[in-house]
């Protein structure tokens, strides 16, 4: 099998990373992206700022075949948007990785050749093959020596729905929800959101992003909602001056700005359970307990992503029962033990699978964990080359030190529901709402908003 390629699934950062650091070992990847275009996925969130800086952001074996070809790199403290990152570096690199980057192609299914996941015999002198469906319809077979999923989570956005499922009537109110970061540049998104009551739900970076952005069309009559399933609004803002990362430090601090000063309110311990569309169209989300939030014009579900895993089925993963991700890699990275932001340095020995010569990496290895940074996964699939070219040594030589969100202790206990908090919903220095009296019925612990 030392003469097959290894296939890599996803033309994004790691996955060109990982094609990148096999080329420099002397190994053949053949790139399989279901996109019109290298990092397709990333210049779907063009317009969003990243918070790591372009030092960080190109991987080295890449940057070294990068200069072969003449290629410099932007100044290395400055901040690119997504648009930038693909365009700057996704693309050339693309490019000079040539013929071994497949666009247009989309896996939908890997097994070992000739066995399904039942079958002992022949796991490990059998190739693994990819199934591939061609923009023009036409299916092929490959056969791999490993295979390197890089395709992140981008297409899996978590629903709206506190239970991990579409709220009842989310999915009939699909033209009024968008789960993704809207751009303001755009004068038709900036028209919709204009004078409009929009929820933002959840507590990530993304939401912190779209809280800051839809926070400035406040004298434009904007009404934002920051909706959290957690019982108070707690570090959700991060840790300021004291993140490693001042970007993603000021973030945090521009979405708390927004937040006091009124443009954003905040609604704490709400798990939507369903979606109501009033008669004239506006939409009224509810929750577990019967709170309402009213008047309801747009919302922007920012409550995270998850690893499609469906197109794996017939291969051997051994997935952590909460995070699906690998089970060595998830006490490293679980969000409800996970304290000041450090994930442990880890490569090949924490991301294989029972089944011989499969990885995980990027952002589809944190399963449904947040916080992933690309050198991260760019020390992944260096150590992943590193095993699959022989070098054991190198594999497991994993030195990365990550930076520190200057915010510790886990999350998993700040999702419980504050009952306690009939008063305002809100926490801390945040101004609490005026709340209107529970619906008949109600749970004492309703917080309705109009």
């Amino acid at each position: 099998m030392s003469e097959l390629p290894v296939a890599v699934v996803g033309a994004g950062p790691v996955g060109l990373a990982a094609a990148a650091e096999l080329v420099e070992r002397g190994i053949e990847p053949v790139v399989l992206e279901r996109g019109s275009e290298a990092g397709a996925a990333v210049a779907e969130w063009g317009h969003v700022l990243l918070f790591s800086p372009w030092s960080e952001l190109v991987a080295p074996a890449a940057g070294r075949l990068l200069a072969a070809t003449g290629w410099r790199p932007p100044a290395d403290e400055t901040y690119p948007t997504g648009a930038a990152w693909a365009s700057a570096y996704l693309r050339p690199l693309a490019a000079a990785l040539g013929e071994r980057v497949r666009l247009g192609a989309e896996v939908v299914g890997a097994a070992r050749r000739g066995r399904d996941r039942v079958v002992d015999a022949g796991r490990n002198s059998e190739p693994l093959t990819v199934h591939i469906r061609h923009r023009n319809g036409r299916e092929e077979r490959l056969a791999v020596r490993a295979l390197i999923d890089a395709s992140g989570t981008w297409g899996t956005p978590n629903p709206l729905g506190g239970d991990g499922l579409p709220a009842l009537g989310e999915r009939a109110a699909a033209d009024r929800i968008t789960y993704r970061v809207p751009d303001l540049a755009e004068e038709a998104t900036r028209e919709r959101y204009a004078g409009t009551h929009v929820v933002v739900a959840g507590s990530g970076h993304s939401a912190l992003t779209a809280l800051v952005a839809l926070g400035g069309l406040a004298d434009q009559g904007t009404r934002v909602s920051w909706v959290l399933r957690r019982g108070t609004v707690g570090d959700a803002f991060g840790g300021g001056d004291a993140d490693q990362l001042p970007a993603r430090g000021a973030l945090g601090s521009r979405a708390k700005e927004a937040v006091t000063a009124g443009r954003v309110r905040a609604v704490t311990g709400f798990r939507a359970e369903a979606v109501e569309r009033a008669p004239g169209g506006r939409l009224t989300l509810v929750s577990a307990h019967g709170a309402r939030i009213e008047g309801v014009d747009e919302v922007v579900a920012l409550t995270g992503f998850r690893p499609d895993l469906s197109w794996l089925s017939e291969l051997r993963l051994e997935l952590d029962s909460t995070l699906q991700a690998p089970t060595a890699l998830a006490p490293l990275i679980d969000p409800n033990v996970h304290a000041c932001g450090t994930v442990y340095p880890h490569g090949v020995r924490e991301l294989g699978h029972p089944e011989p010569g499969v990885f995980l990496a990027g952002m589809k290895s944190y399963g449904r964990a947040p916080t992933f940074l690309a050198m991260t996964g760019y020390e992944q699939v260096r150590s992943i080359a590193a095993a699959l070219a022989g070098d054991r040594a190198a594999a497991e030589r994993v030195e990365l030190v990550l930076p520190e969100t200057g915010v510790c202790g886990g999350t998993g206990l700040l999702e419980e529901p504050d009952t306690a908090a009939v008063g305002g919903c809100c926490a801390g220095d945040v101004e609490p709402l005026a709340l209107a009296a529970p619906p008949a019925g109600g749970s004492p612990g309703s917080c309705p908003l109009r």
